[in-house]
């Protein structure tokens, strides 16, 4: 089984403000039985997020699983405050490209992936 980008599997992955100081990045799949899989296999973690953007894991504040609307959702600290002399994403708005290539393994996203296919109910085919 080859691994699945997160750009592949997610509806909705941005990141966005959450104040001057820091910055909150959104994964939001397209229905329950995605989300649930890929939460159930601990795939989203503070050190993943940290290991991403390259930042120590104490810059991590939270990480929470959204259940209502099927999303994960991280908040860290920027690594330069909105506006400030340097800084290059005023909004936040492009800082969910480390996200993108992520890799989920297959067998979570797809776990029929593999599966020989055979009759469905009432002996149809599939």
């Amino acid at each position: 089984m080859s691994p699945v980008p997160l750009r592949e599997v997610a509806r909705v992955i941005r990141s966005k403000n959450s104040g001057p100081y820091e910055l909150t990045l959104d994964v939001i799949f397209p229905e329950a039985e995605t989300y649930r899989r890929v939460k159930e296999a601990g795939v989203f973690t503070r050190e993943l997020v940290a290991r991403l953007y390259g930042v120590p894991v104490e810059k991590v504040l939270k990480l929470v699983h959204y259940d209502p609307a099927f999303a994960v959702k991280a908040t860290l600290v920027r690594p330069v405050v909105s506006g400030a002399v340097g800084e290059t994403d005023v909004y936040g708005a492009q800082q969910h490209a480390p996200l993108l290539d992520l890799e989920l393994p297959e067998a979570v996203v797809r776990p029929s992936a593999g599966a020989i296919p055979g009759p469905g109910p009432g002996g149809e085919s599939r």
